[in-house]
């Protein structure tokens, strides 16, 4: 009977496991994971749980019933410490368990900042798992002062949760503007005029020097030689692909896990899918960091190690909560040259990323049509002209006949 190990219990180990037994596959399936709960969702963490509007089990993927009843074996709490893949055995638990097909669904891990500059004082949090929410959330108390680092949509998504719950907020954001790296000027423009309108304090092009304190954090001194006094920080400054154990079992690291266009890795009868995976797309190799992908990429896997010979194709999509703005991306603007602005009523913009007339990716606020139009219109390889987005009269239904 085939055995498949899936280490890494989030969203791609869920997806994946559930996969094979709704595929029809009948082997044994083992789910291994370093966390005491069943397969959460992660974007409520900072939101609604952390709010207090979400109870745990609320947050769970799938009732911890369901792994039982679809004869799952799940290890919780349990560190897988090496892979032998010449023997097909890993060690975790203190044993060894032989497997037929290994998926790495480890996931990524979040930069922290060096203990050098305070970044192991009390009172500095990651926002990444239940863990790390669940610690931070008695600082959430009307009036405390909080300095966010890093301007990226964990930051910002942060400082919305702190500004709405009464504290006073503070954003530095080392490069020239938030939400450099992954969005056009105009994106930027657009929140940093919603968070300072909800009272955050955006500091740009400016650097954390330190954090201080005795123990515990009690102020910083930026780059520009200004000090704040707080109450505690929250890191949001990216994260890295966990692909340590990958690498000690000798499998090729290329901007994490790196498979093919089926999952595969460097190495026979090992898989990988998630945040910590990167594929080819387009004549590239990127690596997703979103539900969407850790769900259909799993799927994928999984309907390959039944012998489907599927290649994963990617469709990026991406949201990103903040106050009462839903923001919602369709595609990758790696590469563009211009951006088309198509207002809508009230706080209702999208912006339309193009390369010469190729239309790449919209950023929606509050746009949930121009997002789904943008969504089929760049999944189907079709790109309207400029002028027809930014014209207002333009029927944006019509587009999708083109």
């Amino acid at each position: 009977m085939t055995h498949v190990v899936v280490i890494g219990a989030g969203q791609a180990g869920s997806s994946l496991v559930a996969k094979l037994r709704n595929g029809g596959f009948t082997g044994q399936v083992t789910l291994i994971g370093e966390e005491s709960v069943p397969p959460y969702q992660r974007p409520p963490l900072s939101k609604k749980y952390l709010l207090g509007e979400m109870e745990l089990e609320r947050l769970f993927l799938r009732p911890e019933a369901f792994y039982a009843e679809n004869d799952i074996d799940m290890h919780l709490n349990e560190t897988v410490e090496s892979i032998d893949a010449a023997a097909k055995t890993l060690r975790a638990g203190g044993k060894d368990i032989a497997y037929d097909e290994l998926v790495l669904t480890t996931g990524s891990v979040p930069r922290r900042l060096p203990a050098a500059i305070g970044g192991a004082l009390e009172g500095v949090h990651v926002v990444r798992d239940l863990k790390d929410v669940d610690a931070m959330a008695p600082e959430f108390t009307e009036g405390k002062r909080v300095l966010i680092v890093g301007g990226g949509y964990i930051g910002l998504e942060a400082a919305a949760v702190a500004a709405s719950r009464g504290l006073q907020v503070t954003l530095v954001e080392m490069a020239d503007r938030i939400l450099q790296r992954v969005a056009a000027p105009e994106t930027s423009d657009y929140f940093r005029s919603l968070h300072e309108g909800h009272g955050v304090k955006i500091i740009e092009g400016v650097g954390l020097d330190h954090l201080t304190g005795e123990g515990r954090v009690s102020g910083a001194k930026l780059t520009d030689g200004s000090e704040l006094d707080l109450d505690f920080v929250i890191v949001g400054v990216g994260i890295t692909p966990a692909s340590a154990l990958a690498e000690a079992a000798g499998v090729e690291i290329d901007n994490g896990i790196k498979t093919d266009e089926q999952g595969r890795t460097s190495v026979p009868n090992i898989w990988a899918a998630g945040d910590c995976a990167s594929f080819p797309y387009k004549g590239n190799r990127i690596r997703l960091e979103s539900v969407p992908n850790a769900i259909d990429q799993a799927e994928v896997v999984a309907e390959n190690i039944m012998g489907a010979g599927k290649d994963y194709v990617a469709k990026p999509w991406f949201w990103s909560d903040q106050y009462d703005v839903k923001l919602q991306i369709a595609g990758l603007n790696t590469g563009y040259d211009t951006v088309v602005t198509r207002a809508g009523e009230g706080n209702s913009v999208s912006f339309w990323y193009y390369k010469g007339e190729e239309l790449l990716a919209v950023d929606a606020m509050n746009a949930p049509r121009d997002y789904m139009i943008g969504k089929r219109l760049i999944e189907g390889g079709k790109s309207p002209a400029p002028a027809m987005i930014a014209d207002p009269e333009t029927d944006m239904k019509a587009l999708m006949k083109l």
